[in-house]
């Protein structure tokens, strides 16, 4: 694909970011060689306007790391970041863990590891089983000085699980002894695996697990021997997926939305031709195929994707399918939004995300068509597009290949966020029959708790603070490392926001993390999801806030805006809500002098969950 590499070079020799259609490439691409060269054209990427996310990696390896470098920047870019890459000197792997010798305010750490690092020089081949200790010493070592390297980062470590050389393997003869070799190299993998559930900054890759599945070769003997490199360009690739992959997760970069097709989608055959009774679908081959990828998108939603069905169909034979189909796993209250129609589907997956209150760049989009898929990419190019086309079998594997959904813990938000898409188009019904918009307000019946984060909401927070862009005051991305910080710290205090109203509970929607002084606080950064913009709630949160630093004794509060190209819904916020610009981005406000600025629409609940009302009429600048 040079055309791909050229087009890089091109964006980069004008200034300019690439554009979404030439990032999704990236991601999609599994040739390490043209990854290698789109890297190394991207060395001296630019984003003068913030289109990208920046983030900042440090490499640290036990060997060499070739291409690792090219292939991490272009994988990452493709995520819709803007990496900035160390990598630390070679041949000084611990000493740089146990020192902290990296870029301290690296986002992510990547340990990249081989055989040598753990097997003894004096490996006895006739009884391998003796080395057990020594792997067991090497993993214990490698632990302590993850710890070492994490004190005092809010990094993410991003380990892997090291292949066993075939050659070593084979060298030992004893069928038995080299079963027992095996055995102890698997409870080594498993013990790195098992640092991750040690060490909450640590992520580790599969590595063995996905070559095995791949028709990579791990490693080829004479770049080994010559330059001291273990794997090959597709080995590393694997491996930069994965970290982009983990970066996309951790940077909040993942999609929210599946949107589908149905005909030689979801079921073989076109529905209008042999009628819901005659589309392929469970059973044997083809059916069999199209059922598994039925399944695979129910497991999705299970974990928060929301579904979008966009088909040209008539609605009535699809809602026949979809209900009376014995095969049928996505019955259609499995979507949260149906866009069955003749209309293009570019406008539908348009209005689909109005109807959301998403972003298309949130949206991943399944068609078997070529002409679909061309329209939609053509007017749409952000939205990541999946080829349904072609062989049944592998509609799975094209689905989930490129991790579009990866989170990095899974919240009881993510798990009802199906459910709460399909409220928020009962609530959009809902208003049409009022006449004011505060009428409508008041009748949702709207409850708003303010809590300081636990333990059990610190994951959710620092979700919120990753993946929330349009109300985000300051784009400080607080992780959960950091968050949890300031659980027990007397000069910080992190909050969270859940909504409930008639139709059900919100859940945590929204974050805010402050710096507390005897007579300032200052509001590093307030979050807010997208669903439950234009309720008033962000005003309450607000309120809720100045009543805490008025007990506190507070004099001042403190707020920041950084506009963003994103955030530009957040703007003005600040004054609405009753504070004093005070120029460079800052407004302050006086607890307890200054009307507090909850919407009388809403009913503020406290940790010690006593309810309070505000008794006023909200202004018409809010």
């Amino acid at each position: 694909m040079p055309e791909l590499v050229d087009a890089l070079k091109a964006a980069v020799g004008a200034g300019t970011v690439p554009g979404p259609d030439l990032r999704l490439a990236l991601i999609q691409t599994d040739d390490a060689s043209v990854l290698r060269k789109a890297g190394r054209a991207l060395a001296k990427l630019t984003d003068p306007d913030g289109r990208l996310r920046p983030l900042r990696l440090s490499v640290v390896a036990a060997c060499t790391v070739g291409p690792l470098e090219s292939l991490l920047r272009a994988c990452l870019v493709g995520a819709g970041a803007c990496p900035a890459i160390e990598v630390t000197p070679y041949g000084a792997f611990e000493l740089t863990l146990a020192t902290g010798g990296f870029d301290r305010s690296s986002e992510l750490l990547l340990c990249l590891l081989d055989e040598s690092y753990f097997l003894p020089d004096d490996l006895d081949v006739t009884a391998p089983q003796a080395a057990g200790p020594y792997l067991e010493e090497r993993l214990a070592q490698l632990s302590g000085l993850l710890g070492a390297a994490l004190r005092g980062s809010e990094a993410t470590l991003v380990l892997h699980t090291v292949p066993l050389p075939r050659a070593l393997r084979d060298t030992v003869l004893s069928l038995r002894a080299r079963g027992a070799l095996t055995r102890l190299w698997h409870r080594l993998n498993a013990g790195l695996l098992e640092l991750a559930e040690e060490h909450p900054q640590v992520q580790v890759v599969d590595l063995v697990g996905l070559l095995a599945e791949s028709q990579v070769a791990a490693r080829d003997q004479r770049l080994h021997k010559y330059a001291d490199l273990p794997y090959t360009d597709g080995a590393l690739l694997i491996l930069a997926t994965e970290v982009r992959r983990i970066a996309q997760a951790r940077s909040g970069l993942s999609r929210k939305v599946l949107a589908l097709d149905l005909d030689n989608t979801l079921w073989g055959g076109v529905l209008g031709e042999v009628g819901p009774q005659g589309v392929e679908l469970g059973g044997l081959y083809p059916g069999k195929s199209f059922a598994d990828l039925q399944r695979t998108v129910s497991r999705l939603r299970e974990q928060g994707v929301v579904l979008v069905l966009a088909s040209k169909n008539d609605p009535d034979p699809v809602d026949e399918a979809l209900r009376r189909h014995p095969a049928v796993l996505l019955r259609p209250e499995a979507f949260s939004v149906s866009m069955v129609n003749w209309a293009p589907k570019a406008g539908n997956l348009r209005k689909a995300a109005d109807a959301l209150g998403l972003g298309t760049d949130s949206f991943v989009f399944m068609d078997d068509s070529d002409f679909e898929r061309g329209g939609v990419a053509a007017e749409l190019p952000e939205i990541a597009i999946i080829d349904a086309s072609g062989e049944p079998a592998q509609l799975v594997d094209s689905l989930v290949r490129h991790g579009w959904f990866d989170v990095v813990e899974l919240t009881g938000t993510d798990r009802r966020r199906p459910e709460l898409y399909r409220a928020r188009g009962l609530r959009n019904d809902f208003s049409g029959g009022f006449s004011r918009a505060e009428d409508y307000l008041k009748a949702l019946d709207l409850t708003v708790a303010i809590e300081p984060v636990t333990r059990f909401t610190v994951a959710r927070a620092a979700q919120l603070a990753a993946r929330t862009n349009q109300f985000n005051l300051t784009g400080v991305r607080f992780d959960e490392a950091a968050t949890a910080a300031m659980i027990d710290a007397p000069d910080r205090l992190a909050l969270t926001v859940s909504v409930t109203d008639r139709f059900g509970d919100e859940g945590l929607v929204g974050a805010l993390w402050v710096e507390r002084t005897a007579r300032r606080w200052s509001v590093l950064n307030l979050v807010l999801s997208c669903r439950v913009l234009s309720r008033g709630v962000e005003f309450a949160i607000v309120g809720r806030l100045a009543e805490l630093a008025e007990q506190a004794g507070a004099q001042v509060l403190e707020g920041r805006f950084t506009p963003s190209a994103k955030n530009s819904v957040a703007e003005g916020f600040w004054e609405k809500a009753g504070f004093v610009p005070e120029g460079g981005g800052v407004f302050t406000f006086a607890p307890g002098r200054m009307p507090d600025p909850t919407p009388s629409w809403i009913t503020r609940v406290d940790s010690a969950g006593s309810a309070k009302s505000v008794d006023r009429v909200e202004s018409e600048e809010q």
